[in-house]
């Protein structure tokens, strides 16, 4: 047990703070072109991949209930990278489209600069908006809302959490489906089932869809004017920059959706209703490095059984609780590029998880296919 005095200590946050490593680092990128603008999504996905193997696994766990005024390096952690993430995007918009980088450089620089505001920007933006804290709420909205894709709020908390391992969830990827088909599934699904939710929402209080409590209203605010400052400081040439860069960032967040509960149901009970959420339903990884660059997102079954739990609170659930990915995401999201690859690692291990917890269930064709009845609202 990491105890509270141990937690509250700087040299205890300062390894979550690795993510700032990457803004100098894209910019140096910048200013070098050619192939180092290569070197922000290698430094994300195979650095991370061989200090996972360096430093292994990390199964303490910190006490759950310490209070928020233990936390302070953690909680400004997220909320810097706010302004930070929002100077380096335009930043790089205003130096890339008045630079000598050739039309392919810029391209990698803003895939770069994607991979960034996806596996860090996006994860934040999570973490900030499952607190109670109107601002950082807020911080997590912005945060989206320069990916633009501000729905995700609205379906992660309305929609996802609520429904996950069921039919009724988009982003739960089904046993056997690749990710070429889980992505154009899951990003058409998961907008209309947002936008659905709030509609709902609102009208269990006998207001219209547009009635201005929506939040789309705000998220489509905050896109337009993201969108409207990438145009005024780079042209259409920084508008499309800014377009690469959002849409490079969604599709990390959707590989990681698509890692992070793959082939995991829960038990259908009849007459519409499902088990409750258990630590069993998400895949959990505890390779310490990635850890410290995604703020303990892998430890994703602690996540789902305790939503608001800030990240340095979540816990370690062992193979007899929670279902084990064989490594880190850096590692596993590649994996999840290659389909024959990602099935021989992943569909063994989905159904020794269907032995080991639902030995009883003999049919798992209404899983796979999702055919099982809609839950209850």
């Amino acid at each position: 047990m990491t105890t509270t005095s141990t937690l509250s200590q700087w040299k205890s946050a300062l390894p979550f703070w690795v993510s700032y490593l990457l803004i100098p680092l894209i910019w140096a990128t910048a200013l070098a072109g050619g192939w180092w603008v290569a070197l922000v999504p290698l430094s994300t996905w195979w650095a991370f991949a061989v200090l996972d193997r360096l430093t292994g696994l990390n199964l303490e766990n910190a006490d759950p209930k310490t209070p928020d005024s233990v936390l302070p390096r953690y909680i400004l952690l997220t909320k810097l990278w706010v302004p930070v993430q929002l100077l380096t995007l335009y930043g790089l918009i205003w130096y890339a489209t008045r630079s000598d980088l050739s039309v392919l450089e810029k391209i990698g620089l803003f895939f770069g600069m994607g991979v960034i505001s996806g596996t860090i920007g996006i994860n934040y933006s999570h973490e900030l908006m499952h607190q109670r804290d109107r601002l950082e709420r807020w911080l997590g909205d912005i945060l989206l809302a320069m990916v633009l894709y501000s729905h995700f709020r609205s379906e992660h908390l309305l929609v996802h959490h609520r429904y996950v391992g069921t039919p009724r969830d988009p982003v739960t990827a089904r046993y056997n489906e690749g990710f070429h088909r889980f992505y154009p599934r899951v990003l058409k699904q998961s907008l209309l089932s947002a936008f659905q939710a709030e509609r709902d929402k609102l009208g269990r209080n006998d207001r219209p869809w547009t009635d201005p409590a929506n939040p789309f209203w705000r998220y489509w605010a905050l896109q337009a004017g993201m969108l409207l400052l990438a145009l005024l400081i780079g042209g259409w040439s920084g508008l499309a920059l800014f377009l690469i860069q959002a849409g490079t960032a969604i599709w990390q967040l959707e590989l990681v959706n698509y890692v992070e509960h793959y082939g995991l149901t829960r038990k259908y009970l009849g007459e519409g209703k499902y088990e409750h959420v258990r630590p069993r339903h998400s895949w959990n990884a505890s390779q310490k490095a990635s850890n410290w660059l995604l703020i303990n997102l892998q430890r994703h079954s602690d996540h789902h059984y305790k939503p608001n739990r800030r990240f340095p609170l979540l816990q370690h659930h062992s193979q007899d609780a929670a279902p084990q990915l064989p490594h880190g995401y850096p590692v596993m999201t590649i994996a999840a590029m290659i389909p024959p690859l990602w099935r021989r690692i992943m569909n063994p291990r989905v159904r020794a998880w269907r032995k080991q917890y639902y030995p009883e269930i003999t049919d798992w064709q209404p899983y796979n296919k999702s055919e099982n009845p809609q839950p209850h609202a």
